[in-house]
């Protein structure tokens, strides 16, 4: 077979390490409750492990880190844009709140 043919190989020990770096980060992501964290501590400790553990699996499993520059800049701009609007009608949506409480208090 020719290399165009063959298609592109990643090693077998990629694959196991990033299995591995999984399931320390799930075993962290319990420990968290295991621990009884609370607050706002807790909340931040799972986004960050749920964040990372998504990034391993997008990068490596689906191959995401081997796509061109341009493929990922379209699929992350719209990603990326959605937490900016949902932080813009959350702001919005505070500002009407306080509004609405101000003139039925007054």
């Amino acid at each position: 077979m020719s290399a165009d043919t063959q298609g592109q190989q990643h090693p077998l020990g990629l694959y196991f390490k990033v299995w591995g770096l999984l399931f320390v980060l799930s075993a962290m992501s319990y420990m968290v409750d295991y621990l009884q964290f609370q607050g706002l501590l807790r909340w931040s400790l799972i986004l960050i492990f749920m964040f990372l553990k998504a990034g391993l699996i997008l990068s490596v499993f689906m191959h995401f880190a081997w796509e061109p520059i341009t493929l990922r800049i379209a699929l992350l701009t719209p990603t990326l844009a959605i937490p900016v609007f949902i932080a813009f009608m959350a702001i919005e949506g505070s500002y009407t709140l306080n509004s609405r409480l101000m003139f039925l208090a007054g």
